[in-house]
């Protein structure tokens, strides 16, 4: 559908497009319980950091980085999608807790759909960009190599893994 509304031509979101929206407004505004519902009982979900998590993962993942983030900000973009599939691209802004260095990631998000939930998400982003802003000297100069790359995936997972066992978690 169409509609003219002051002389610019917008067209009908599609549903999934507002499922993206929803996800990144409640992603800016910190509401982690919204994210999680939105995601189908069998999602998963992968970035350069966190591989192939479940969806009870992946739950606990935003709540962990939203509940430990002092001063993240998020913004969204270019949201489209089908019956099927969506993307968008989306920023965020926010100090890195194990440096105290700022860091801008840009990262695109890649969606798949089943049962009007998120079933697939993949988010990507260039690594050795991120890990110049967030580990300084030795991002320059190391970031790229599978070295680094493992050690911050294995430090993600230890502490993911860690908020997972708290009670209040479970």
């Amino acid at each position: 559908m169409i509609s003219l509304s002051c002389g610019i031509i917008r067209h009908a979101m599609h549903p999934h497009e507002n499922l993206i929206s929803q996800f990144y407004t409640a992603f800016r505004n910190k509401d982690y319980v919204t994210m999680q519902e939105l995601y189908h009982p069998e999602a998963t979900f992968s970035d350069p950091v966190f591989e192939g998590l479940s969806s009870k993962e992946v739950k606990a993942m935003w709540e962990m980085l939203l509940t430990s983030s002092k001063d993240l900000e998020v913004t969204f973009s270019n949201v489209t999608a089908d019956g099927t599939r969506g993307g968008c691209q989306w920023d965020a802004w926010y100090t890195f807790s194990r440096t105290g260095r700022k860091v801008h990631n840009r990262i695109h998000a890649a969606f798949e759909f089943k049962d009007g939930k998120i079933f697939r998400h993949h988010d990507t982003f260039d690594f050795w960009r991120w890990s110049r802003q967030a580990l300084g000297t030795s991002g320059l100069f190391l970031g790229w190599t599978s070295v680094v790359k493992n050690k911050v995936r294995f430090t993600a997972r230890k502490a993911l893994d860690k908020f997972m066992r708290k009670p209040e978690n479970q």
